[in-house]
């Protein structure tokens, strides 16, 4: 430490030989002044100093300090520091400065490392941290290995690379690798455990490897000679995952720059593995319950899907994402007596394996019941008489239909369940009113097993569509929002059901993201066009559809206007306007009406509107004041011929129109 004295009015400076010692300067080097001793101070530096001095000159203060380097002519830069007194004249002018001037390179060399220490441990639990938050939202193997790998992970990490090994049998499988140039080692994504290279050595002794050169390893394991030259790394750790005593892998972080590893770094690398070898056994028990369930749920559900005539069916069924739980959602499509098939989907309540246990006796009895030959209705009332007797608490929902295909008619019964969409042969979609009753358990519990029928029409090239919850109910939203977006995606599909099916689980289970199961099933009856000389077309007019009137009058228009008859249009459309609001008013149920060609022997238009109900229409005289009645008076004049005849469990009221010249007669 030296001294010195600075002479304010005469300019000049005074150093001992310890300060001239500090400031590197000989006795030829320095003039005495103050320009002299900024022979050594970086320009930056003695800026700062002479900001520092003039202020405290400036003001009233006594004393002053301040850290600057001095440049010393071996080229290496000195911490230095100086204090010093302002000494005044009696009015407070300041004449002489007196101070020290001393080396603390030392001095700021500790509190260097110490700060560098403190910013490295801050590092550290920063890294640690944001680790532990990151693989305490993983829940399957897969999600660790995307915690490691993805968006800012390596940073996360504090390392340039990863390799994630987990132990199979006697092989090691890298199932992640994340960094530049570690492709390469994908080229061995098994190798076996037997030590000959340094992970699977750090595995089989569970002892951390800490290199400093990856170049040393070659001699030592020369199964990744051909390797070293093809890592753009320095450094690496080589950590075994030890979780309950027992490794179950290994884990490689790869540096750039390193040289060597502090204690303290490699107690971070070893805290990172034990928190990824906690987050992997977890992990791996996760995923080898949710695969016995997951197991247990698909073993519950059919095999395969019979064949039909008359239409096709598809059915996909996807299994909830969240946690270990399965459901109770289930499909089923029966073979039935006289050419008929049965289509089914249910959710037994609750998410685990116990609904899906209870899912699977449900579903054998269900289709017991139906296979019998029992009404709809029935076959409900007992499969919930079997759920009661069950020994569980669980209830379940259901939706079951008995169609045939060969005539369309569909006997549909539900219990608790959302019902049916059915896409009409011109793009339009609707959900029919399918009475209700309780869910399966409850109603026989509650002594309430009534499920009404409700019976519907499919005519050809219509697709009933029957679904569980999980594909309509969107998170934060209400059921009709997803109902609506089911109806839209059915409108908006392609035809055919597979086809269909694919779509709507792309679209709707995708977009909910759902973390409840899904059960969907798509039934097409076969379109009927007819021949290219005589052709035909098909709709079903629901009641109290007035949009469904419209559409049918447009759809009949458009028919005769492809068919080269559109001088028939406006008979056509009044005549099936007025049959089918017979129908519709008259009738318990909605109406198919057909149009189609008939070539031979003279080529004619024939109508049909066909009903569920056995009386048949009358022909009535009204007076002239009435408002109604008039309606087969109409299609008798406007049609060339009309009739009626009876259909299965209903009837159908037929006209025909022949362009060439009418005789207009009933038949």
């Amino acid at each position: 430490m030296g001294s010195l004295e600075w002479d304010l009015v005469a300019g000049t400076v005074v150093l001992d030989e310890a300060a001239m010692e500090v400031f590197d300067l000989g006795p030829q080097d320095f003039d005495g002044t103050v320009s002299g001793i900024g022979l050594r101070v970086p320009p930056e530096d003695g800026l700062r100093l002479t900001d520092i001095i003039e202020g405290v000159l400036a003001g009233s203060a006594e004393t002053y300090g301040a850290y600057f380097t001095v440049r010393r002519r071996d080229g290496h830069d000195q911490w230095t520091h100086t204090a010093g007194r302002v000494l005044r004249s009696d009015s407070g002018q300041p004449e002489r400065i007196v101070g020290i001037v001393r080396d603390a390179t030392a001095e700021l060399a500790q509190a260097t490392l110490l700060r560098k220490l403190e910013a490295a441990r801050a590092q550290q639990t920063t890294i640690v941290q944001r680790t532990t938050e990151a693989l305490s939202r993983a829940v399957t193997v897969d999600d660790v290995t995307a915690a490691l790998t993805g968006a800012g992970a390596l940073e996360r990490l504090g390392a340039d690379g990863l390799a994630l090994g987990l132990v199979e049998g006697g092989n090691i499988k890298i199932i992640a690798l994340s960094g530049e140039s570690l492709e390469i080692l994908g080229e061995r994504r098994f190798t076996r455990l037997d030590g000959s290279l340094p992970l699977s050595h750090a595995v089989l002794t569970r002892q951390a490897r800490f290199v400093t050169s990856l170049a040393e390893l070659g001699d030592e394991f020369p199964l990744l000679a051909d390797y070293l030259n093809r890592i753009r790394y320095d450094a690496a750790a080589y950590l075994p995952l030890i979780a309950q005593a027992k490794a179950i892998g290994g884990l490689v972080l790869f540096y750039r720059r390193r040289t060597e590893f502090s204690p303290e770094e490699r107690n971070l690398c070893l805290g990172l593995a034990g928190i990824v070898a906690q987050s992997l056994q977890r992990a791996l028990l996760f995923d080898q319950e949710r695969e016995f369930a997951t197991g247990l749920q698909a073993s519950m559900l059919p095999r395969r899907i019979p064949e039909i005539s008359g239409g096709e069916i598809a059915v996909r069924y996807h299994a909830a994402w969240s946690g270990r739980e399965v459901g109770g959602d289930w499909y089923d499509v029966i073979a039935l007596p006289r050419d008929r098939v049965g289509v089914v989907v249910g959710d037994v309540q609750g998410h685990d394996t116990h609904a899906a246990a209870i899912m699977g006796q449900l579903r054998i009895a269900l289709r017991a019941y139906a296979g019998e030959g029992h009404p709809p209705s029935t076959v409900l009332a007992r499969a919930s008489r079997f759920l009661a007797e069950l020994d569980t608490e669980r209830f379940a929902t259901c939706m079951y239909a008995q169609v045939d295909l060969e005539t369309g008619g569909v006997r549909a019964v539900r219990a608790g369940h959302l019902g049916p969409l059915i896409r009409h042969t011109d793009g339009r979609t609707g959900w029919p009113k399918v009475r209700g009753g309780l869910p399966l358990g409850l109603a026989s519990l509650f002594e309430y097993e009534e499920f009404p029928e409700t019976r519907l029409d499919l005519v050809p090239g219509e697709t009933l569509v029957l679904c569980t919850d999980g594909l309509v109910e969107e998170p934060g939203t209400t059921i009709t929002a997803g109902m609506d977006a089911l109806a839209h995606a059915v409108r908006s599909g392609p035809q055919g059901a597979a086809a269909l099916a694919d779509h709507l689980s792309d679209r709707l289970w995708e977009r909910w993201g759902s973390g409840d199961d899904v059960a969907l099933l798509v039934l097409r009856r076969a379109p009927d066009p007819g021949t290219h000389r005589a052709p035909r077309i098909h709709q079903y007019v629901h009641q109290a559809d007035p949009e469904g009137l419209s559409e049918a009058r447009y759809a009949l228009r458009q028919a005769l206007r492809d068919w080269g008859m559109p001088e028939l249009a406006d008979d056509v459309e009044v005549a099936a306007g007025e049959l089918l609001v017979n129908a519709l008013l008259h009738t318990d149920g909605g109406a198919v009406l057909t149009m189609e060609v008939l070539p031979e022997p003279v080529r004619r238009i024939r109508l049909w509107v066909k009903d569920r109900s056995s009386v048949w229409p009358r022909r009535r005289t009204p007076g002239e004041a009435a408002t109604t009645g008039r309606g087969l008076l109409l299609v008798d004049a406007l049609a060339t011929h009309w009739g009626v005849e009876s259909r299965g469990d209903g009837k159908a009221v037929w006209c025909e129109f022949d362009a060439a010249g009418r005789t207009r007669s009933a038949g």
